[in-house]
């Protein structure tokens, strides 16, 4: 099928690969280095950069907990229960199905700018291969568009030049089993385009996964983060990256950064990360994409030197443990910093980055009015290097342990990344992280930080002496017993 003239709509691609860039990161830094942090950057060469990947945990329609591999491929976390089959039914001997589809964004009744980058995770046991979005405008002419595999059996293509008004779009796709294989075709989903509600810092209706062009403090406070953690315990590691923010501390002598607890304690191996590395505002990086060339991003990168958690965390194994999946790392103000291209930065975190406030109110969800518009943002894997974000009204789910955004559409890599209810000058406080999804639809779990423990896990993070942390692979962290 081919594609539309690009005077009517223009298809992009979006990039999905990491630059591969040589020499390490601690050679650019003519300040001095603890040797902590010195080994950490030393540590992350090029191919270790290239094989990290994100840590994605999503839960299935059973209830079982899995890591979500960079090609969609599930892996079973803290058990050993095989993935159900895509569409969740069990594998067969032959194929005689079309792939699965689900994650479409925009979502049903969203509400989407001039230009957006559409999406759907379509997996299949023999293999995709093609995929076709269709794009109509309600009673004009249906356009095709061929679109591109990115990360996580994510597909997508860029497309601009829409005109306000009602829209709907399907997805077709093709597996690659025998005999020509075998297509599954999608309803048609409908769609608004509002080309006065703004771009990448909100606008009207939901938003399901977007760039955000909004800069200000919450772009200079988040960033994204590289570690490691056992890939069986105490043996061979994997390289891994979430995102977090820098948290308003007012602690002399060390900065504080917010992320999910899963970014900073392996609950399958019980082992805090090691070699973290944390790229505040990596978005306005001057190279084309995350390299951890610490000198091409605008503030260079900072080594923390230890994770705090609740205990709770640590005592059993997501998804049981998705309430307190809140955590910090702690970066000392002295000796754990590299430069990034502007000159005149700090080396203290939080006064380079600046901060953001953390509120344990009560916040907003389920309201019949615009009082429970919540903005989640991180650094999806598959978008890098842009600072991506949704926004809609939230919800509970899980019961009511978890705060939810069910339309959101932020990928693997954004774990870990601010919560903000009524963004306010493209700040305001934090209220949760991004936690966990499922496995077959949209949607974005948080934890609570309202009548939770992530207030006493904080105060131990800023109080914690930097002398008093274990040393060795694994457990540089402090688990607290907060009541």
């Amino acid at each position: 099928m081919a594609n539309t003239s690009r005077s009517v709509l223009f298809q992009g691609i979006i990039a999905t690969c990491f630059m591969l860039v040589t020499g390490g990161a601690g050679a650019q830094d003519a300040r001095a280095l603890n040797s902590a942090s010195a080994a950490v950057f030393e540590h992350w060469t090029s191919e270790r950069r290239a094989a990290a990947i994100p840590r994605d945990l999503v839960v299935d329609p059973r209830g079982y907990g899995y890591l979500r591999l960079r090609d969609g491929t599930l892996m079973p976390y803290g058990h050993n229960v095989a993935a159900q089959a895509p569409g969740g039914a069990e594998p067969r001997a032959t194929d005689t199905t079309g792939p699965a589809v689900s994650g479409m964004d925009p979502s049903a009744n969203a509400t989407i700018g001039s230009t957006y980058t559409f999406k759907a995770t379509v997996t299949d046991g023999s293999g995709v291969k093609s995929v076709t979005f269709r794009v109509q405008k309600n009673g004009g002419t249906v356009q095709s568009f061929s679109a591109t595999k990115g990360a996580n059996g994510i597909w997508s293509v860029a497309l601009q030049g829409f005109t306000d008004g009602d829209w709907q779009w399907q997805v077709v796709a093709k597996d690659s089993a025998a005999r020509g294989g075998n297509t599954s075709t999608t309803g048609w989903s409908a769609f608004t385009v509002d080309t006065g509600g703004g771009g990448g810092s909100g606008g009207t209706g939901t938003v399901t996964n977007a760039e955000w062009t909004g800069g200000g403090a919450v772009q200079a406070a988040a960033g994204r983060l590289y570690f490691e953690m056992p890939a069986k315990r105490r043996g061979a590691w994997t390289g891994y990256v979430c995102s977090g923010t820098v948290a308003t501390d007012g602690t002399p002598g060390r900065s504080v950064i917010l992320t999910a607890a899963h970014c900073v304690y392996d609950d399958a191996n019980k082992a805090f990360a090691r070699n973290v590395l944390f790229i505040p505002d990596q978005t306005d990086t001057t190279g084309t994409g995350t390299d951890l060339n610490c000198s091409n991003d605008p503030m260079g990168c900072w080594a923390p030197s230890f994770g705090v958690v609740d205990v709770n965390y640590t005592a059993t194994t997501f998804p049981n443990n998705n309430a307190w999946d809140y955590a910090f790392y702690v970066v000392n103000d002295t000796g754990s910093h590299t430069p990034g291209f502007l000159t005149g930065i700090d080396d203290v975190l939080d006064v380079a980055a600046g901060s953001m406030g953390l509120s344990y109110s009560q916040p907003s969800h389920d309201a019949t009015d615009s009082s429970d518009v919540t903005h989640a943002l991180g650094y999806s894997y598959d978008a890098d290097p842009n600072f991506m974000y949704c926004a809609e009204d939230m919800t509970t789910i899980n019961g009511t342990i978890n705060w939810w955004l069910p339309s959101c559409g932020l990928t693997g890599g954004s774990s870990g990344g601010p919560w903000v209810q009524l963004m306010s000058g493209s700040g305001g406080p934090i209220i949760s992280v991004n936690s966990w999804g499922y496995t077959s639809s949209p949607g974005m779990a948080g934890p609570k930080f309202y009548q939770t423990s992530t207030f006493c896990v904080f105060g131990t993070a800023t109080t914690t002496p930097f002398a008093t942390i274990p040393s060795g692979d694994g457990n540089a962290g402090v688990a607290v017993p907060c009541s």
